[in-house]
């Protein structure tokens, strides 16, 4: 039997190498030509608590982490009690030897400490996995050396000794799976895309982005799952005129971002739902002062301390209305890995073409899961600047209904931020008129963001599906098999939430029914849509982990053949 289609989970104790082991498998995949995609999700404690991360190998393009598993790779009993009933019929069980015994038919043991140690190299433990995996589909032994060979030739005395040790444990590992009996198939050999590419996170490619766009300084604390950016951050955006350094709260990072909007530089910081709630206040004070600064809600459950590790997307109306008064954020919610880099640039070019903050919200989901993608075009992707004034003193800030030329401190003209309402000059008169027109203008420069930018698929269809951010994969997946299966379902899809592009939101209007899948317990997205005159309906899922392409389609299907059967009636 020949399989398109590979799917892993590993299961274990947090620092027993089950990220390593899928993450490895992914990376010697797609250096061959395979499309691969990575889920983890780990315990909320420093070290230890029990972790799983699953691996899909195809040989075409993965929209989703997958439903049913072939193998699962269980490190401890634990493990195995939790994730066996996940494997599918025909699936196969390899449990850590050294660690217990087990006597499900499924099963076979592999000792991988052991035998990592018999390599004389401790810490192969997740290379005999690998083997043995690649044997259970007949995976080609080249693939493996050579994915070995890129990973550890790095110009050391003791490379060659550090590449065959892992080769051996490799080795080891196939010929355990081997003399188990167990086979899967045969995986399809793969097929190379024709384009260069790279194997990247989404708080990765959200840094790449915003860095391309010009970001000049990163205030950041961390807080799961946003910390890496921070740390990306720290390492790589460095040299003249650059700075990022970890502050000692959320409070103090938003307000220095601000301080450096005001003072001319694109800033950026990003955090999750804790730290949004945080920075309300400020968030704020640059919609009324109308200061340039992206804010990147990584989300995870809630509310308060909530999953902190798990994934959810149930921010959206904290996003769009974080603070008191009349406010309406800009949100950029990317779908993809490939589509968190342009939204990271996208992110700082919309707060400097309306000069005002932005949120680009990602999630967990998103924030650690590897993904091969096309290596991005650069010079495709604009980097914009904003409008400073460069005129004579006597300069009215706020003047006009939309947009005005921003001075910078050290420039002509006079520069008040006020955070109070104000008048055009930036005085602050306690007048009626002026709390209108300012209002008014703010509201107004979200016309600046409106894009044509979305996908749309079968749209003379009456019931239509628009997910949002990272449920685009198995909505999509799930659409995909909706229609092969002749459910007439549209599809449409926007990372830009807030504003939406219009001529989308005319669409969606004329459907009968859009459904949203969204991982929220309050359906807030579809919420949204219906007090912009769609009739939207949820599916929600609450659970800390994403959605199931099979529960989708089954949902869906459900709510057509319902729709459907009421308009007959």
């Amino acid at each position: 039997m020949q399989m398109n289609d590979f799917v892993v989970r590993f299961a274990g104790e947090g620092g027993q190498g089950v990220v390593t082991s899928a993450e490895g498998l992914a990376q010697a995949s797609t250096q061959v030509g395979y499309h691969a995609l990575t889920y983890a999700t780990f315990p909320s404690q420093i070290l230890g608590g029990p972790t799983w991360t699953q691996a899909r190998i195809r040989t075409e393009p993965v929209l989703s982490s997958g439903d049913e598993i072939d193998v699962l790779v269980a490190f401890n009993e634990e493990a195995y009690e939790t994730h066996a009933e996940d494997v599918r019929e025909g699936g196969v069980i390899i449990y850590n030897a050294d660690d217990f015994t087990m006597t499900d038919p499924r099963s076979f043991g592999l000792a991988v400490d052991t035998l990592a140690r018999s390599t004389g190299n401790n810490r192969a433990a997740n290379m005999v996995v690998i083997g043995a995996l690649a044997q259970l589909v007949h995976m080609p032994q080249q693939y493996l050396e050579d994915f070995v060979e890129a990973r550890f030739r790095r110009g050391r005395d003791n490379d060659d000794e550090i590449i065959s040790s892992n080769i051996e444990a490799m080795k080891l590992g196939r010929q355990n799976a081997a003399e188990s009996g167990f086979v899967l198939g045969d995986l399809a050999p793969p097929n190379p895309p024709d384009y260069q590419q790279m194997m990247l996170k989404g708080n990765e490619a959200i840094s790449l982005g915003a860095v391309h766009a010009g970001l000049k300084f990163y205030a950041g604390y961390p807080i799961s799952p946003a910390t890496t950016i921070l740390l990306w951050m720290e390492r790589n955006l460095v040299g003249e005129n650059k700075f990022a350094y970890q502050v000692s709260s959320e409070i103090e990072a938003i307000t220095a971002i601000l301080g450096a909007g005001f003072a001319g530089k694109k800033s950026m910081t990003a955090t999750a739902g804790p730290g949004i709630s945080l920075m309300s206040e400020g968030l704020g004070l640059a919609w009324m002062a109308e200061i340039p600064l992206v804010v990147v809600d990584v989300q995870r459950g809630g509310p308060a301390t909530g999953l902190p590790t798990k994934t959810e997307q149930s921010d959206l109306m904290g996003c769009m209305y974080p603070a008191h008064g009349d406010v309406r954020m800009p949100i950029i919610a990317p779908g993809s890995v490939e589509e968190c880099l342009v939204a990271g640039a996208h992110a700082i070019n919309w707060a400097e073409r309306y000069q005002g903050p932005v949120i680009l919200m990602s999630e967990m989901s998103m924030a650690e899961r590897v993904q091969n993608i096309p290596r991005p075009d650069l010079t495709k992707i604009p980097v914009e600047e904003r409008l400073t004034y460069e005129g004579a003193n006597g300069y009215h800030r706020y003047s006009g209904s939309e947009l005005s030329p921003m001075p910078l401190p050290g420039g002509p003209g006079a520069y008040v931020a006020n955070g109070s309402e104000h008048d055009e000059m930036g005085d602050t008169p306690p007048l009626p008129s002026r709390h209108i027109q300012m209002t008014e203008r703010r509201f107004s420069k979200l016309k600046l963001l409106e894009e044509d930018k979305y996908e749309a698929d079968n749209t003379d269809a009456r019931v239509a599906i628009m997910t949002w951010g990272g449920s685009k994969g198995p909505a999509q997946e799930a659409y995909d098999q909706l229609r092969e299966q002749g459910v007439d379902v549209g599809w449409y899809f926007s990372m830009f939430l807030n504003p939406l592009p219009p001529r989308l939101l005319e669409e969606l209007r004329s459907k009968e029914l859009v459904i949203v899948p969204e991982l929220n317990y309050q359906g807030q997205w579809a919420g949204i849509l219906r007090s912009e005159g769609v009739k939207a309906q949820a599916i929600t899922q609450y659970t800390g982990l994403p959605f199931k392409v099979s529960d989708l389609v089954s949902r869906v299907t459900e709510i057509v053949s319902e729709h459907t059967e009421a308009a007959r009636v």
